[in-house]
């Protein structure tokens, strides 16, 4: 009779809170994936399956009309891997990034304290104002760059020349020397204001705190930034740095518009290279489609890009973990 009683009781109480704790998690992640779902189908519909799709056409030689039916096995992987364009490319990839990715980290740490300051005015504006280049297209940008240096190429030039600074006109996007250089400029200015907009949402998370507790101390704004912002921003910083890379490593569209990949290959990237085997063109020697070529250059060059990755966060967690001993 007790026992009948005990259960009794239970069945009126319901479950316990524990049961019901788990219950309710299982519903908020129910909501959790309902919302994803449509992302998710959208990834895997334009993203996962092409990958997969793409991984069966470097097998064959094909110019996308029709279905691939010339099989060539390896024949593709064979030929991407001996062609000095390739390399070349891959080249301009890493030269580019070396470049653009420590050049606009620093510029944009040190822009983002001035604007993380609470006592400058029109913070808002100035933040907006340098995270305008992000949201412009960049074949835009790339368009109105040419503009502007067929218009104004020569009037620099003459300045230039009336400086002797340079002894003979120079065809901006026609030189191979000067070409490379002016789109990691435009890269650095284009995609600037992610960079910045990251290390400014990292410093509003470092509490007023330290800082105010520092100066009660005597340090100083070099002491403050070194013993506080810099350890502060260490985890954050690693995701930057990673995305950073990741992102200058697709560019395409602005040396599409700009250069083409030229002159003679000179400013040939990856994406371009691939753009060219696919679509075909004068550049990549690829004057026909080959859709096939293509896909093999880019598997490739996912693996490469995977390996690298890797190694990056190895190594920069490696860096962090000494460093957080260090000190």
């Amino acid at each position: 009779m007790v026992m009948t009683a005990v259960r009794q009781d239970v069945t009126a109480t319901g479950p316990p809170p524990a049961a019901a704790r788990r219950r309710a998690r299982r519903r908020t992640y129910l909501w959790s994936y309902v919302y994803l779902a449509p992302m998710m189908v959208l990834l895997l519909a334009f993203v996962v399956y092409p990958i997969i799709a793409s991984l069966g056409y470097t097998f064959y030689k094909w110019d996308g009309i029709g279905d691939p039916s010339e099989f060539v096995g390896l024949a593709n992987f064979r030929q991407i891997v001996h062609d000095s364009i390739f390399w070349r490319s891959l080249g301009h990839t890493f030269v580019y990034a070396a470049f653009v990715v420590p050049i606009q980290l620093v510029l944009a740490l040190a822009l983002a304290l001035v604007l993380n300051n609470k006592r400058l005015r029109f913070a808002s504006f100035y933040r907006t104002l340098f995270f305008l280049p992000v949201v412009t297209s960049a074949a835009v940008i790339g368009v109105v760059i040419q503009l502007l240096v067929s218009n104004f190429g020569d009037s620099i030039n003459t300045l230039l020349l009336n400086l002797h600074l340079i002894h003979q006109h120079i065809d901006w996007l026609g030189d191979p020397h000067f070409a490379m250089a002016i789109i990691i400029l435009v890269g650095i200015w284009h995609t600037f204001g992610y960079n910045l907009v990251y290390f400014l949402a990292g410093l509003q998370t470092i509490p007023d705190e330290l800082y105010e507790a520092a100066r009660l101390d005597g340090a100083g704004r070099i002491a403050m930034f070194r013993y506080i912002t810099i350890p502060m921003l260490r985890a954050v910083g690693v995701v930057i740095v990673i995305l950073a890379v990741i992102g200058t490593f697709q560019i395409f569209d602005l040396v599409q518009v700009l250069t083409s990949g030229g002159p003679f290959f000179a400013t040939e990237v990856v994406n371009t290279y691939i753009y060219h085997l696919a679509f075909g063109g004068s550049n990549a020697n690829a004057v026909q489609p080959d859709i096939g070529l293509a896909s093999a250059a880019s598997f490739i060059y996912g693996l490469l890009l995977i390996g690298f990755s890797v190694v990056q966060v190895v190594v920069l967690r490696s860096l962090a973990r000494r460093r957080g001993v260090s000190s």
